[in-house]
């Protein structure tokens, strides 16, 4: 539920639930944004030569999620899953804003019908000494913000 206050919340604090109840971190979440097409209509009688606009499809783009490689292959499995033809395998992922002391959900973004569509890591270098990220990017269908 969002909680309204004065001065705005920090991008900081969050937390991911894929829908199994297991909560994840990451270091980055792009949130998909949402656009509205807009559909032209006018009656060949109409006194007035402009259209008239209509709220037609909404669409969603696509949200990435980024963490450090830590061995966990929960990313991974899913992305396979899908690969592999789970029709059952889309979920509602949750992303929860947090107060500054990570003790409250301050506000949510539940992404409906969400599964993966690509995953990827960061290049192996080896002299270097950048952390190990890995990527999934989910389709989602829908998204509301509680």
């Amino acid at each position: 539920m969002a909680v309204q206050r004065d001065r705005p919340y920090g991008n900081y604090n969050f937390l991911v639930d894929f829908g199994d109840g297991a909560k994840a971190g990451f270091s980055e979440v792009l949130i998909p944004e949402v656009s509205i097409d807009v559909i032209e209509y006018r009656e060949g009688g109409d006194p007035e030569s402009a259209a008239h606009k209509i709220p037609g499809r909404a669409h969603y783009s696509n949200v990435v999620l980024k963490r450090g490689v830590a061995g966990a292959l929960n990313l991974y499995q899913w992305m396979n899953d899908v690969r592999n033809g789970n029709v059952r395998a889309a979920r509602t992922v949750t992303i929860q804003l947090l107060t500054e002391d990570r003790t409250d959900t301050v506000w949510t973004w539940k992404l409906f019908r969400a599964w993966p569509v690509k995953y990827r890591s960061s290049n192996l270098e080896a002299k270097g000494k950048d952390v190990l990220i890995e990527a999934l990017e989910l389709a989602v269908e829908r998204l509301e913000v509680e």
